[in-house]
């Protein structure tokens, strides 16, 4: 990681432990960004309007493939570099550890997510069928109007499994190794995977570089989030920790992702539940094997259940990156 000494600079480790904590305690910050907007917004935006300048109908598969691996250079290139800014301007004072601190907190999701899936569990328990129907929209793409309460119970819970990966243990995982140019680059990959990824006419070209980037940046950490939630599974009432190991090692190739199915294979067997199998998208319907050899009706209970073992797994991950810094300042010592 970037170590840039200075009157502001603190070890990134710290800095980490520091963010994560706060995130815990702020989480999204919304009053803030309602009027400026998220960071990822501006990026989102920044996305959009390359994607309209770059990837004409008219073009060849060929001309759309190098046009947006250009917008994937440009987009991560440009997010490294004003990481690497920033901390060359904050850390000249002594005050740049506190920003550093506000800029991670920013880009790591962990009290968002837990709130988005809380909020799914809420809307099932006071507005039944119809209120877990239009929570859940809010956090996945799969038609809600096709979901009966187990699918809703499901969607949510299949979203918390891969967003730990992805919105907390990756975020950190890069910046644990570079700093924050590593996690804002690893930021801008995974937006552009969210934005112009898809498997569709229009992105199939344009968006197969920022596919693969992203999936080759979640590698490590998908197989990592397994790990920790099995170990959070020790923990975390009801969960089983080796079937959360033997799920996610026997099940994770079934999914359609080749990271996504770690995280969501480890969930599975933690709460003996299956996972994925068969879903709805718009018009379109996406047969699916099911991951993990538990129960499919997944109920609201079982999502609370999901709920305790992400904040285990949280817990677990902090305790990491602590044992990490405690590592590093003992050799430095």
């Amino acid at each position: 990681m970037p170590i840039l000494p200075g009157p502001g600079f603190v070890d990134p480790l710290l800095i980490l432990l520091a963010a994560l904590a706060a995130d815990a305690v702020v989480g999204e910050m919304r009053p803030v960004f309602a009027r400026i907007g998220h960071p990822v917004q501006w990026l989102g935006a920044l996305i959009a309007a390359l994607e309209a300048r770059l990837n004409r109908p008219q073009r060849s598969p060929r001309a759309r493939r190098v046009r947006g691996g250009l917008t994937v250079v440009l987009v991560v290139g440009f997010s490294a570099i004003l990481g690497w800014l920033v901390l060359l301007y904050v850390r000249r004072y002594a005050w740049g550890a506190a920003v550093e601190i506000l800029i991670v907190t920013v880009l790591v999701a962990q009290r968002s997510l837990y709130d988005h899936v809380a909020a799914v569990a809420n809307g099932l328990d006071k507005g039944g069928l119809a209120g877990g129907r239009l929570a859940v929209a809010r956090i996945v793409g799969r038609d809600p109007e096709s979901l009966d309460a187990h699918g809703v119970a499901r969607a949510g819970i299949e979203s918390l499994a891969e967003n730990f990966s992805d919105a907390v243990v990756a975020p950190c995982f890069w910046y644990v190794l570079f700093g924050l140019p590593g996690l804002m680059a690893y930021k801008a990959a995974n937006t552009l995977d969210s934005m112009i990824a898809h498997r569709n006419e229009r992105y199939l070209d344009f968006g197969r570089y920022a596919a693969r980037l992203d999936t080759a940046m979640n590698f490590l950490p998908a197989r990592l989030s397994a790990l920790i939630v099995a170990a959070a599974a020790f923990v975390a009432p009801g969960a089983k920790p080796f079937k959360a190991v033997a799920t996610a090692i026997g099940d994770a190739r079934k999914h359609r992702s080749v990271n996504a199915g770690w995280p969501e294979g480890a969930f599975a067997g933690a709460l003996d539940l299956a996972l994925a199998g068969p879903r709805r998208y718009g018009s379109e319907l996406v047969d699916d094997p099911w991951i993990g050899k538990g129960r499919a009706r997944a109920t609201l209970e079982d999502m609370r259940r999901a709920l305790w073992l992400f904040v285990a797994a949280c817990l677990v991950h902090a305790g990491l990156i602590a044992a990490l810094a405690v590592g590093r300042l003992t050799l430095l010592a």
